[in-house]
């Protein structure tokens, strides 16, 4: 048998935030956090699930599902001009970002030590 160190292992945690105390509830992850950082970039829904190979209509559908189950509007829209993020949208998505970057961080020195 082969035996092989961990070093070449990494670690990427998956942050999902969610409305309620059940995970059946509204919840916030890696894919509406992509479709809403691709329209603060492009400045459109449309183009930022081009940018991802989605279905513009499958985009729709997780932000509209996001947006009731929190509360308030992620993006505003602005017809043919395209749509930006609301001041919660964005908040929420720094907040996201924020925290992934951070457990990233602290679970992969974790990961190191625990594997050692």
């Amino acid at each position: 048998m082969r035996t092989k160190s961990m070093k070449h292992l990494k670690i990427r945690p998956r942050l999902t935030i969610y409305t309620g105390d059940s995970v059946d509830t509204g919840s916030f992850g890696k894919g509406i956090a992509t479709l809403l950082r691709g329209i603060d970039q492009y400045g459109s829904l449309n183009a930022s699930a081009r940018k991802i190979h989605m279905a513009y209509s499958k985009a729709w559908r997780i932000v509209k599902e996001t947006e009731l189950a929190f509360g308030f509007d992620l993006i505003a829209r602005d017809g043919a001009r395209g749509s930006k993020l609301t001041a919660e949208g964005l908040k929420l998505l720094e907040a996201y970002e924020k925290l992934e970057e951070e457990s990233q961080d602290l679970l992969s020195k974790r990961f190191i030590e625990l594997a050692r």
